[in-house]
This record gives C-alpha cells, structure tokens and sequence, in this order.
C-alpha cells in the first residue's frame, strides 16, 4: 500500500490510535482485576456459587449507567465536541483507577467499594464509546477509511484482550500493581487525545434532542445490515462469553492461582494478536460477510470445549481460538458499520453499538455469573457456547443482508 494511504501516515490518527490502545489497556486491566478482587473477597465467606454470583453484580454494576445513559450518549457524541467528551471520560476512568489502587494498597478494598467504583467506569464507558467510535473517521480521508477501521479495530480488540492479560498478571506480582499501570495509561491516553487537531466534520441538522435520538434509532433498525451485525455480537458473546468464568476456573477448577488468571487471559491475545498480524498482511477482501458468521460459530465452539476442558493446555488452546475467532468478527463487524454509517449519525449509531457491546460484555458477565449460580459454571459455559452457535444460525437466516456483504466496499448498496 503507497505511504500516502496508510493512516499512521496522518498525525492525528497516529495520537488517536495511541489514545485508544492505552485507554482499551487500562479499561480492562480494571475489569478483570476488579472482577478478581470480588470473587477473591466474596470466596472468603461464600461457597463458589455464592460468589458466582458476585461477579454477575460486577458486570451488571458496570452494564446498568451504559443502559440508562445510552440515548443521551449517542446525541452528545453527535453534539458536542467528541475529543473533548473522551478526554472529560478519560480522567473520569483516571480517577476510579487512582481510588481503586489506594484502596488496595491500604487493604481498604471492599466489595460494596469495589461495585461503586464499577457504576463509574461505566458511566464514564457510556459517553466515551460513542465518541471514540464517531470520531475514528473523522480524522483521515475517505480513501483511507476502510484501513483506518481495520486499525480501530485491532487496537480497541487487541488491547481488550491484552489488558485483563496484563491485569492478571500484575496483580500477582502485587494487588496495587495493575491500579498504578492503568493510572499511567489512562494519562498517556490523556495526553495523546489533546494532541489530536480538531477535524471538519458532518455538522449535526439543529431539532430537538428527542428528534435526533429517535433518527439515531430509527435508522439502526432500518439498516439491516447494522442491526444484524451488531445483535449478532450481542446475542453471541452475551450467550458465550467465557471470560467472566476465568476467576472461577483459575481457582476452582483448574487450580493455578492468579498466576494461571494471567495466562488464561493471556491465550485469547495470543489469538487476536496472530489474527491482527495476519491481517495486516492479508486484509479480507471477499464475503466479508459470510467469514464474521463462522467466526462467531468458531467462538462458541471452543467456548464449549473450553467450558469441558481439565487441561490447562487445552483451555490454553481453546481460549487462543476463542480470541482469533472473535478478533476476525469485531474487524468485520465494525469495519461494516462505520462503513455503511453517514458521519452525522455515526455518534447515535455508535451509542446503539455501545449498548449492544456493553450488553455482552458487561451484562453477559452478569448472566454467565447469575446462570453459574443457578446451574455451576461447568454447564452455564457450555450451554453458552452451544447457544452461540445456535445464534449464528438464527443471524444467517434472519440478516440474508449479513451474508450478502462481499467486500468492505460494497457496504452500502448491501446495506
């Protein structure tokens, strides 16, 4: 590719990358760090199913501000300075990461503590999703798009999974360690957004809040393609994400402590990371659309097996196609989205994104935690990965406009 279309060509989107890997890092060295320290606290006085059920409240703490705010979210990334709204959010996360590691190191930390400080990183997720997504295109020119999304992607995938990777493994040096790591990167996140040069950008048509929210929604369900790439992930991860388990098979099942965490949490970027760097030599070019379906049928295949697995080399394996496999449909399914999205909506859009994301992230650790109380962790993964599965199905024959995506390019007569 001429040097002239690469996006790491273009200053700003050199600092917005950066931004964005640091801010992804630090997002979710919290989130299993903290998913960790209550189940740890809750293992002290609870039987596993007890505490199981703990972890379910972290995900739902951090899900229930996105849920409440999400149409507010949409319309301030439309509205208001995107830049600004992510360097507000990104001290907001500053902060709970500073308080988080205090309480830690003064052996203050208390599940009731630690649950408060997740309503806040949600809340600060909330409007810094949307933001961070709309504000991606528009900081490169229209022929560079399709490899500046590719990018966002990696990165944003890439350090989801290499964060609680790194989490893991800090916090089994010493508990305070991941706080302080993911208060240095949220400042160089910081810094690198305020070096970003403010960009033209599609002006939002003046109406009423309440107007431009029902628009955002209204096009969502009216574009089919967008609603049945981003529902797919929702309902896939929702059913079969196994990582909200991990503390609960590091300990209980297969036995190696936080350390094992670590690793656990380390195989999926193992994955992603070959994923990214196959890309990056071999871009996907036709039936995009058709590839991101099996890619999610792979995820809840090896979530199955993983959920099955007393091997520690074989979860280890599992694990590592679990993230190559979701790697490979968060690139196409973002890539499909911006792509087919006008840059006036890509806020509103990006907040119903959001809230589907944060729906089988957060809210899926809630129910993975709630269904492993009720049933055991053992059968709530792996009817979580056959239900995934079946997802996948159900999506192909719903969405035909998911199957019919060939090429990046041809988004929007597809759409």
């Amino acid at each position: 590719m001429d040097r002239g279309k690469q996006p790491f060509a273009f200053r700003n989107f050199r600092y917005f990358w950066t931004a964005r890997l640091a801010s992804t890092l630090a997002q979710n060295t919290l989130v299993i760090v903290v998913g960790w320290q209550v189940y740890d606290l809750a293992r002290a006085t609870m039987d596993t199913r007890a505490a199981a059920l703990q972890l379910g409240l972290v995900g739902l703490a951090q899900f229930a501000p996105l849920f409440a705010l999400t149409l507010v979210t949409g319309w301030a990334a439309d509205r208001f300075d995107r830049r600004l709204i992510i360097c507000l959010t990104t001290g907001l996360q500053l902060a709970c990461a500073g308080v988080l590691g205090v309480l830690t190191w003064t052996g203050a930390a208390s599940i009731p503590a630690l649950l408060a400080v997740a309503v806040f990183l949600g809340v600060a997720r909330a409007f810094s999703m949307p933001a961070l997504s709309a504000l991606g295109p528009n900081i490169v020119p229209p022929e560079v798009l399709p490899h500046a999304i590719a990018n966002n992607a990696i990165a944003g995938r890439v350090g989801s999974i290499v964060g609680p990777a790194m989490g893991g493994y800090l916090y089994a040096w010493t508990p305070s360690a991941p706080y302080a790591a993911s208060v240095g990167l949220f400042v160089l996140s910081l810094v690198c957004m305020l070096l970003v040069r403010p960009d033209a950008r599609t002006p939002i048509v003046p109406r009423h809040p309440w107007r431009l929210i029902v628009e955002g929604l209204r096009y969502v369900v009216a574009n089919k393609l967008v609603l049945g790439a981003i529902s797919l992930d929702l309902f896939a991860v929702l059913l079969g994400g196994a990582t909200a388990m991990l503390p609960i098979y590091a300990r209980d099942i297969l036995h190696v402590g936080p350390a094992g965490l670590g690793h656990l949490r380390a195989a999926p970027a193992v994955g992603a990371m070959a994923t990214a760097v196959l890309f990056s030599w071999r871009p996907l070019k036709h039936h995009v659309g058709v590839k991101m379906l099996l890619a999610v049928a792979v995820f809840g295949l090896a979530t199955v097996v993983f959920g099955l697995s007393r091997w520690m080399p074989l979860s280890l394996t599992c694990l590592a196609v679990l993230g190559g496999a979701d790697m490979l449909s968060v690139y196409v399914r973002q890539s499909l989205m911006q792509l087919s999205t006008p840059d006036a909506m890509r806020g509103r859009v990006g907040a119903v994104s959001s809230l589907f994301i944060s729906a089988s992230n957060e809210l899926g650790e809630a129910e993975s935690g709630f269904l492993a109380a009720a049933i055991g962790p053992v059968p709530a993964v792996v009817l979580g990965g056959v239900g995934a599965v079946l997802v996948t199905g159900v999506w192909a024959w719903r969405f035909p406009a998911l199957r019919q995506a060939r090429t990046f390019e041809s988004t929007r007569e597809v759409a």
